[in-house]
């Protein structure tokens, strides 16, 4: 009789966004009349910018030709994109990192599920908390964060290191040693940032302890203060310990269109195995590349039209972030985050929990959130919002909570 990984069984209930989105469907089947404003998971909406659409249509046409047509792509991607990549988000902020140790692939999602497959079970991981699920769920489904204890909302064997608002929303050094350490920013959900120096601290831990930092800058356009570093290698010695996780999804809207990479330096080494060889490795043997098509608008992106179209539509978009502060704010809420990404994070009112807020305002103002406890239990008493709807449905938005 075959088996399972059992691990499954133990992940509790579903993904977040699935039981928001569930939630969400059966409220407007029961309510067909009423306009819903989604600001709840983070999707942008703003079509992609022109130098893109110019790049894809030009790929689809050498695809069409046998002269020009591409088959499988290169393990790590194609070299104009990787190139791309090192040059502009890499050497022009003083970081040396090379085309071989940027990996292409279909979008940060799918790298930050995936990146334990080079880790042993036995790994101790620490993460935020509040946290992004599938660093937690991945981990889980790898038999690394032992048992769910549903009263605490928390793994047994995960290392949690708490974001609160005493503590500005940014972790601090964990008491428990981890090998795995798991850190975002901009912050998915908070909208927190550290500066430079302070992501130099974990950095130094990381080398004194021995642990591997899986570092996710997913977010890195919307960084508008100059301490903010738009990545961890910025930080002297982060070669040694860090994994950089990258996204085309947010910075130039290929939510739908899929694409991403991973930083591995070649520096990086455990008892004397380079972790760039495993994920090679991984990479070639589960992963058959992004189209070629995509990876040709990707390049795009890096062209004088694409960082000016893209650097609007991000603008848009902050723009967006400031109308869901400010209005929140004179409300009487209390509000974080939407300063360097497109994520306010709200204490919710009175002694609501954070799904009774989310049930709430669906129901009173018609508008779709997240709950601060979908990403653990330091969320709870939270609320996220994004900014990545249109400015119209934004202002909408935060007319109708204000009548609240």
């Amino acid at each position: 009789m075959f088996q399972i990984n059992e691990n499954y069984l133990k992940l509790p209930g579903s993904y977040l966004f699935s039981t928001i989105g569930k939630k969400v469907r059966e409220y407007s089947a029961a309510n067909p009349d009423k306009e819903l404003i989604r600001l709840g998971i983070g999707d942008v909406t703003l079509p992609l910018a022109p130098a893109v659409i110019s790049a894809l249509h030009d790929a689809v046409d050498e695809m069409g030709n046998a002269a020009t047509f591409k088959g499988y792509a290169p393990d790590l991607g194609y070299e104009f994109l990787r190139q791309a990549i090192a040059d502009n988000d890499y050497k022009a902020r003083g970081a040396n990192i090379e085309t071989d140790e940027i990996f292409i692939s279909d979008g940060a999602k799918s790298d930050s599920g995936n990146i334990g497959d080079i880790f042993g079970p036995d790994n101790k991981v620490a993460v935020c908390d509040p946290v992004y699920p599938v660093y937690i769920d991945a981990n889980a489904m790898s038999g690394r964060t032992g048992d769910y204890i549903e009263s605490l909302g928390k793994w047994s064997k995960v290392i949690y290191m708490p974001c609160t608002e005493a503590t500005n929303f940014a972790p601090e050094l964990p008491k428990e040693t981890p090998d795995m350490i798991y850190l975002c920013f901009p912050n998915n959900p908070t909208g927190s940032t550290i500066t430079k120096d302070e992501l130099q601290k974990w950095v130094d831990y990381a080398l004194k302890v021995g642990a591997v930092i899986i570092y996710d800058a997913a977010y890195e356009a919307y960084i508008s203060e100059e301490d903010v570093p738009h990545t961890i290698y910025e930080c002297k010695g982060a070669t040694a310990c860090a994994i950089e996780l990258r996204s085309f999804s947010k910075n130039a809207g290929f939510t739908g269109t899929r694409l991403g990479f991973t930083v591995v330096p070649k520096e990086l080494k455990c008892n004397g195995v380079s972790l760039n060889s495993l994920w090679a490795r991984r990479h070639g043997t589960k992963f058959n590349g992004a189209p070629y098509i995509v990876q040709k608008a990707g390049a795009a992106v890096y062209t004088e039209e694409g960082k000016k179209q893209t650097k609007e539509q991000v603008a848009y978009y902050m723009n967006n972030a400031r109308v869901i502060y400010d209005g929140l704010k004179s409300a009487g809420y209390t509000v974080s985050g939407g300063v360097n990404a497109p994520y306010i994070w709200l204490k919710t009112p009175g002694m609501m929990t954070s799904w009774e807020f989310f049930d709430y305002l669906l129901d009173k103002a018609n508008v779709v959130g997240t709950p601060g406890s979908g990403f653990g239990p330091s969320g709870e008493g939270y609320f996220r919002l994004t900014a990545f709807g249109s400015y119209e449905n934004t202002v909408k938005a935060m007319e109708r909570i204000k009548k609240l």
